[in-house]
């Protein structure tokens, strides 16, 4: 049996995945899968929902191997594809955790059904060549708090505080611009099979999807060629990642959880543990005072070589915690 992670281990392989395929079971299939990761000590998050997984998970490189050709024995995740796997010092995640949702990514529209037809995949060596395309309406479906920490150059940010209003808000631009042609990405994929699914349901002539998202388009794409403009907003302790998929120079605020630049901190309106420019009017004296004690147990804790549990909050919307 390999031997449990600590968050201080070394090196530490993160690997994200997901796999939409029926599971008329997914408590079962969560039950075996978890298992198996315990006794492996791995640490990260496991969503199951009938229509399928969605995965992150970190520990060392052979315990990750391990479970990820035990999840592949299994036929409904034989043909499991863009694993994102990445190494770090340190563990990014603070414990396992099996989820069970209605969908693994929420979308709250019947009938949508990524594992039956999806968009067409382009690959990050010729996405460039689609953004030329002035026919083509250039769509971000992730949420404006990640846009904001980067996105592609001319992209359309819809507005979304939730993958919910998804449906709406593409529907309403869509009738605005009269657009045929649909290029989406997302951070690793996805929510675009989700997005895609939906617009090809809805009878867009043609709809495009980046492969492997925005994470697999930095790996495969040199600097100097990119049309990526910032960094890119991930779910785990690491917050975002610049071009070389290195840890960024973004932080969550304590308070609100939205990701905070140099400039964000900067503000006059950024109180350290209680509040930032994002809900600086949003929260209450009395909301700020809790944050603020909550703060100083964790300077406690971190000073008796502990870790508190509210160190790290979860971020605001895992419905594309990873991949």
């Amino acid at each position: 049996m390999t031997a449990s992670l600590s968050p201080h281990t070394a090196p530490v392989m993160v690997a994200s995945f997901y796999k939409f395929v029926t599971l008329a079971q997914p408590r079962a299939v969560g039950a075996l899968l978890g298992e198996r990761a315990r006794a492996l000590g791995l640490l990260g998050t496991l969503l199951l929902a009938e229509e399928g997984l969605n995965a992150s998970i970190a520990g060392t490189p052979a315990a990750v191997r391990e479970f990820l050709d035990f999840l592949r024995a299994d036929a409904r995740f034989a043909n499991l594809r863009d694993v994102r796997e990445s190494s770090h010092d340190a563990a990014p995640f603070r414990r396992l955790k099996i989820k069970y949702k209605r969908e693994i990514v929420t979308m709250g529209v019947p009938g949508i059904a990524p594992a039956e037809r999806t968009g067409s995949h382009v690959t990050p060596s010729a996405w460039n060549e689609l953004l030329q395309d002035p026919e083509v309406l250039l769509v971000d479906t992730r949420n404006s708090y990640e846009v904001r920490v980067g996105t592609f150059e001319g992209a359309l940010d819809l507005g979304m505080d939730s993958f919910r209003q998804f449906p709406a808000l593409i529907d309403a631009e869509l009738e605005r611009s009269g657009a045929t042609r649909v290029a989406m990405f997302c951070t690793g994929g996805i929510r675009c099979e989700k997005a895609s699914a939906y617009l090809l349901e809805r009878g867009v002539e043609a709809v495009y999807q980046l492969e492997g998202g925005i994470l697999n388009y930095l790996e495969h794409t040199p600097r100097e060629a990119s049309r990526w403009q910032g960094d890119c907003f991930v779910f785990d302790e690491r917050v975002a990642l610049d071009a070389a998929l290195s840890p960024g120079e973004f932080t969550l605020c304590f308070a609100c959880r939205r990701p905070l630049g140099v400039e964000d901190r900067a503000s006059p309106l950024y109180r350290e543990a209680e509040c930032c420019p994002h809900c600086h009017d949003e929260l209450s004296q009395e909301k700020r005072r809790g944050f603020a004690e909550r703060r100083r147990q964790v300077a406690l804790a971190e000073a008796r070589h502990e870790r508190h549990v509210g160190a790290v909050m979860p971020v605001r919307d895992k419905s594309d915690m990873g991949p």
